[in-house]
């Protein structure tokens, strides 16, 4: 494994993979690791499954636009570069899925209240009506398909004091605290199992348990929709990523700025 380290001397990681963390890039401050790794990858630099992590993101991006509030030190913060080039363009979605699965995987392993646990669309990872964790990822795109992947994750581990009621972190549901490079190279094996089942054409597998998982699923339950507050309930996920939400027993599909929980 290759390792950089910037300022302070980590602790090498040895995660059980082909290629998903065989390249880790250390930083103990950053702007945003999504932005570090493209820097890389547009030096160069990054080969396949590497990974950049950073003690402390002073401009982490969640979804929407959202900045990600992680307390320096306690939580997990990283980027995977991939490059998925047999994913058409119109099939990105499928690379969010297979994401949020292996994020789910993982989390599950540590939680004894599965059923607590939910995938809130796109790829939020949730514990009953609290945010555990975000993905955000960032494709850059060719005429073939999808040239490169940088997926953003924010993990909440031991931070116990947020600023917002709807967050929650593994410390503050187990009661206890965690080492990070052990949970980092047990995430990094649950992503690439996933990611290899994507390669190998298991779409079909993965979307039915997306669907199994995933937060307000056939319940009816209360969103905004254009300003206005409605009740709904969600039966799919279209190809392209948009939620299917049946309303007043009509179908309706949103994309992700369209449609709100309340």
């Amino acid at each position: 494994m290759n390792i950089t380290k910037y300022e302070n001397q980590v602790e090498a990681l040895h995660p059980k993979t082909l290629f998903t963390g065989q390249q880790v890039i250390w930083l103990t401050e950053c702007a945003s690791t999504n932005t570090e790794a493209h820097n890389l990858l547009l030096k160069s630099r990054a080969t396949e499954g590497c990974v950049v992590l950073t003690d402390k993101q002073t401009a982490g991006r969640g979804q929407r636009g959202n900045e990600w509030e992680a307390a320096p030190g306690e939580n997990l913060t990283l980027s995977v570069v991939w490059k998925p080039t047999f994913l058409p363009a119109a099939d990105q979605f499928q690379l969010s899925m297979a994401v949020a699965l292996g994020v789910y995987d993982w989390a599950a392993a540590l939680l004894s209240d599965g059923p607590a646990l939910r995938l809130k669309w796109p790829n939020d990872l949730y514990y009953h009506n609290q945010k555990l964790g975000g993905i955000l990822i960032e494709n850059t795109l060719n005429s073939a398909g999808i040239q490169s992947s940088i997926v953003g994750i924010g993990i909440n581990i031991n931070q116990t004091q947020f600023a917002v009621p709807t967050a929650t972190s593994l410390s503050v549901l187990t009661g206890r605290s965690y080492a990070l490079p052990a949970l980092v190279e047990r995430l990094l094996e649950a992503l690439e199992r996933r990611y290899l089942q994507l390669r190998a054409g298991n779409v079909a597998t993965q979307r039915q348990q997306y669907l199994r998982v995933l937060y307000r699923y056939r319940e009816l339950q209360a969103y905004e929709v254009r300003g206005r507050r409605v009740l709904g309930q969600i039966v799919g996920v279209e190809p392209d990523g948009k939620l299917a939400v049946e309303i007043n027993g009509e179908l309706h599909t949103f994309g992700l700025q369209e449609i709100r929980y309340c």
